[in-house]
Parts: C-alpha cells; structure tokens; sequence
C-alpha cells in the first residue's frame, strides 16, 4: 500500500512517525474520512473546514492545501490501483517534549491513507440492517463541541460490545448518553421519522456534528420536509416510522429492525423501507454528481 506522509509518498512499511509525536502520546490529532465518487471526493471543503477549526481549538497549526490535497488524492488512487476509494486524512499534532505541551503545536504530521471501498450491497439499502441498542454510553466530547479526533477508545469498546452481542453481521451499534437519550451510531449519526417530521440527536448530546447528517439535514428541507432536532428517547425510536444512520462513505443506511441490550428486536414500521428514506437517500446521490 502507498500512503502519503507530509506531501510524499512512500511505501506504508516505510512511513516513520516519532515516538515523541503527540498524536501517539497523547492522542493529539484529528482525521477526517470521506469517500470518492469518480475519482472526486465529495464535500471536501466541508471535512477541510472542520479539520481546520479543530485544528486550531487544539494548537495545531495546519492550514489545508485543498489543491495539493485533491492532486494527492488522486495519485494515491493511481499508486495503489484504485478508480474509486475509502479516504483517511489524518493531521497529528507532531513531535513534542514528553509531558504536556507548552505552546503551539508549530510542526503536525499529515497522513493520508487510501483504501477500496466495502463492496456495494444493493439487499442494504433495499432491505436494510438492524441497529442494535448498546450498554456503552457515548462519553462526553473533551471540548464544548464533539471533534474527529484520535481518542476512539469510546468507539472500540462499543464495537467489541456489538461484536460480542451476537448482532447479526452488518449490523450498527447505537450508543445513548450517560442520561439515557439517544446519541449516535459507532461510526454513524442516527435519523428517524416520526409523526412525518424527520428527527435527529442535537449536537448539544455530544455528537459528532457529522458531515453528512448536516447535508442529510440540507437535502430533507430543500425536499420540503419538517426537520427537527432535539433529545430523544429509545421509547420514541421504537415508535419511528422510519430510521435510517449516516456515514461518510455507506451514504444513507435504511434500519429496519432495532434491538435492546437484551437481543429483542422490534421492526421498524411495516418493515420496508420508507418513503422519506427513498427520496432522500436518491437527492442524496443525485447531489454527488453535482458538488464534485
């Protein structure tokens, strides 16, 4: 696998990043995953701007180069036999003195992996997958607003607990808060339909402010859709008529079944994918043709 580190690009057996670098000590740094379309990544300029401010919240000094950054993207591709891909962008803080840092972070590291995509399954998105409810709690963000940053303890421990859970394979784990309100997926953010208003967790639950859950959200007012989002309960996604999680690089993923801590499962709605879900999940496609 050819990777890219600081602008060059190198064998991935070869890449060599300090044992001082902070990003490894002290889980200083931010990535951002996204997917390609065509050789195209999509709302690149809205994962860069997020990078970008999470960057400087933390004393990192990276400015992206979305120009160099597109050029790399695609060479990566090229070097490794790829049209389409699974991209990571990844900014650590750099190397530093062992023990907390004193001032700004004035050298970060800039990784860029690529890899292909999860072969397309057209049974997902035409019969769905379930969401299984989890005992972990989704902690609370280290700052006021949830960063992509490189402490994923929280998300691995949720997905060993799905995966010794007996789930079935494919299937998404679903986190709450500490207070027992709906937060998000493992590595997805959750939508559902009640009462004909499309529902999401707010950012103020300690999610990730997801890209695309804000272009979902974009997409569903533009189609006319009443649009909400607040704190919810288990209770009220059992009752949903529709569900559906977001992702970066699966899009939109229809739910269709939903199960407790305990293995019972309940079907969402009458079973089939929903109107709501249709629609957006075909604005959202038509809509990577025209933010390339």
């Amino acid at each position: 696998m050819i990777i890219g580190i600081n602008g060059s690009q190198t064998e991935a057996g070869k890449a060599v990043i300090s044992v001082y670098d902070h990003g490894f000590l002290y889980g200083m740094g931010l990535f951002e995953t996204f997917r390609t379309y065509d050789g195209e990544p999509y709302l690149l300029d809205r994962h860069l701007d997020r990078l970008a401010e999470g960057c400087a919240q933390l004393g990192i000094r990276y400015e992206p180069d979305e120009r160099a950054l597109r050029a790399q993207f695609a060479e990566l591709l090229t070097a490794n036999g790829l049209d389409d891909g699974y991209v990571r962008l990844t900014v650590s803080a750099g190397e530093g003195e062992l023990g907390l840092p004193t001032g700004e972070y004035e050298r970060p590291n800039e990784l860029v992996l690529v890899k292909a995509l999860p072969l397309y399954q057209e049974e997902l998105y035409e019969n769905g997958k379930q969401l299984r409810l989890l005992k972990t709690a989704r902690n609370t963000p280290e700052g006021d607003v949830r960063l992509k940053s490189l402490h994923y303890m929280n998300n691995i421990i949720a997905k060993r607990e799905l995966l010794a859970s007996g789930a079935p394979a494919g299937a998404e784990g679903l986190m709450r808060t500490a207070g027992g309100r709906l937060a998000e997926g493992i590595v997805s953010n959750l939508f559902f339909v009640s009462e004909g208003v499309i529902k999401t967790p707010s950012i103020d639950t300690g999610i990730l402010p997801g890209i695309t859950r804000a272009r979902v959200l974009e997409l569903a007012q533009e189609a006319g859709y009443r649009t909400e989002e607040g704190h919810y309960s288990w209770e009220e996604l059992l009752a949903a008529d529709e569900v559906w999680m977001t992702t970066s690089v699966q899009e939109l993923v229809p739910i269709t079944t939903l199960a407790d801590e305990n293995g019972v499962v309940r079907t969402v709605g009458n079973g089939k994918i929903g109107e709501k879900t249709v629609r957006l999940l075909q604005a959202y496609r038509e809509d990577t043709n025209r933010k390339r």
